[in-house]
């Protein structure tokens, strides 16, 4: 029987035809798995269908039909008790393993969801990370002291992606996303400023109309970046098309670039004032962006999400620090 298995594993069929008996394998032996571990440590069916609670009948049968599907002899029998043979040894070390994980992974999802020290996935744009979010944290833990974090700091697309993947439970976004499959609220909203260098033709000024900046090379984010696309339709609406020296991934940066006169930029406030530079409210046309927090639509949340969810969702205008 070996050999036979053998050759068919070796006769010609695609990968796709492989990979699809070894999942029909694995859905044929996992439930008999946590019977077959219970036989081999107890040596003896009936002391084993009386641990786990199950008709012996039912235990007998199930090994009977392991071996059958493995066509292994796992087991000699001595009348009421058994021993297990080499090949049963083998394969008892692989499941012990194979239970072991799934017993941590079982332990891990239970912990990540209590309501007192469970797991909150929360992504939030880079611009975010300096106050906001530190912010946020220290307030929710005065009343959740021991919740846990796993933090991603991303641009808006790559976040709502990893949203949709199952891989963070909240973000932080902007803009506020328009998707059937997510639920998005917006939370706050934050002006962007025109920063220019401080020897710059209008660094004496304190509000600008975006139009009067036309002529300037600017340094914004990439496409893709939520502000990117903000700044684009702003210069398109003040009726122009921005002249790009750099792209970049993050806020400070650019700022960086200003103060050495590679150009200028629309960005959110900084949170702490950056020497070299100079930053003019923007008139027209209105120059703000929406911050909102979006989940997936239908995904069901633990205690802890639920929890920083409502506290996310009571901060409604009073999301930015002032």
């Amino acid at each position: 029987m070996h050999q036979q298995r053998s050759e068919a594993r070796l006769s010609p069929s695609s990968d796709t035809e492989d990979m699809a008996d070894g999942a029909e394998m694995s859905r044929v032996l996992a439930p008999r798995l946590a019977y077959f571990a219970g036989v081999a440590r107890t040596e003896h069916v009936t002391r084993a269908a009386q641990e786990m609670q199950v008709p012996q009948s039912t235990l007998s049968r199930a090994m009977v039909r392991l071996e059958q599907d493995l066509g292994v002899d796992l087991f000699a029998r001595h009348g009421r008790t058994v021993s297990l043979t080499p090949a049963g040894r083998t394969f008892l070390a692989s499941v012990e393993r194979a239970l072991g994980e799934i017993e941590r992974a079982a332990d891990e999802v239970r912990a990540d969801a209590d309501a007192a020290t469970g797991k909150v996935a929360f992504g939030f744009l880079h611009t975010m990370g300096a106050e906001t979010v530190p912010g946020l944290i220290h307030a929710f833990r005065v009343d959740h002291p021991r919740v846990r974090f796993s933090l991603v700091q991303n641009y808006g697309e790559a976040m709502l992606e990893r949203l949709r993947a199952g891989e963070l439970d909240l973000c932080l976004t902007s803009p506020v996303p328009d998707a059937p499959d997510l639920v998005a609220r917006r939370l706050d909203e934050q002006k962007l400023r025109l920063v220019v260098p401080a020897d710059h033709r209008l660094a004496a000024r304190r509000r600008v109309r975006l139009a009067e900046a036309a002529d300037e090379t600017f340094v914004t984010l990439e496409p893709g970046y939520g502000l990117r696309r903000i700044t684009d339709d702003l210069c398109k609406e003040a009726g122009f098309r921005p002249r790009i020296a750099f792209e970049g991934e993050e806020a400070e940066t650019l700022r960086g670039l200003v103060a050495a006169g590679l150009g200028v930029a629309l960005l959110p406030p900084p949170a702490v004032a950056r020497p070299g530079v100079v930053e003019l409210t923007v008139t027209a046309p209105r120059a703000a962006r929406e911050i909102g927090v979006a989940w997936l639509d239908g995904h069901p949340d633990t205690p802890p999400v639920a929890a920083f969810k409502k506290f996310l969702l009571s901060r409604r205008g009073n999301l930015l620090p002032n």
